[in-house]
């Protein structure tokens, strides 16, 4: 039983065909949520107009990928990949952001990765994953306050990051390491180290 269990070390850090496999397949499928996520940014941007700050609590849609992408593969650069190739899916697939998400996709996707750096690749927790989606909404917050919120007033600049980290740590954070647990639980990922994810502690 101990043996079946364990996780050779080199596992932790080199990237099996089957890690590269799962990844791409992964960040393809929620490509496609970005593009259907981008599809509906029109209607939040109008019930935001009072308050456009506001429109940092639906950014978290956006952040899934790196987060989910880490979980699951649960190696060095698994989060950034898996975001990008989602970005580039969106944008192939025709985004009024046009090619400007690949960008988004690099910064969202370093800020994910530095979640999993800080704990060495060896803790994959809910605070881990939160902190994971926080950084991603983070890095999500700033990188648009540069690129789309450049004539807001500080305040409402401060406002959207904030908003954004929320968003991050719960859609993209919560909901992701929830989604890991649950496809643990099928035997979905039996050929990859977060195959226990459904048994291992919250904290």
């Amino acid at each position: 039983m101990s043996f079946s269990n364990a996780v050779p070390k080199k596992a932790t850090s080199s990237w099996r065909v089957v890690d590269i496999v799962v990844a791409s397949v992964l960040a393809v499928a929620v490509g496609v949520i970005f593009w259907l996520w981008s599809q509906g940014y029109g209607i939040i941007a109008a019930i935001t107009t009072a308050f456009p700050p506001l429109g940092g609590l639906y950014g978290g849609g956006w952040l899934i990928a790196g987060v989910i992408g880490g979980l699951v593969i649960r190696k060095p650069g698994a989060a950034l990949y898996c975001e990008l190739v989602a970005a580039v899916v969106e944008a192939l697939l025709g985004t009024h952001f046009g090619f400007t998400v690949l960008i988004s996709g690099l910064v969202q996707g370093l800020g994910a990765e530095l979640a999993f750096a800080v704990f060495r690749y060896k803790k994959f927790s809910l605070p881990v994953a939160l902190l994971s989606g926080a950084l991603a909404g983070l890095a999500m917050g700033l990188n648009d306050n540069i690129g789309y919120n450049a004539e807001w007033e500080f305040g409402f600049k401060a406002v959207y990051v904030l908003f954004a980290i929320i968003s991050g740590m719960v859609i993209a954070g919560l909901l992701s390491w929830l989604a890991v647990r649950g496809l643990a639980r099928t035997g979905a990922l039996s050929n990859l180290p977060s195959r226990h994810a459904a048994t291992e502690r919250v904290l």
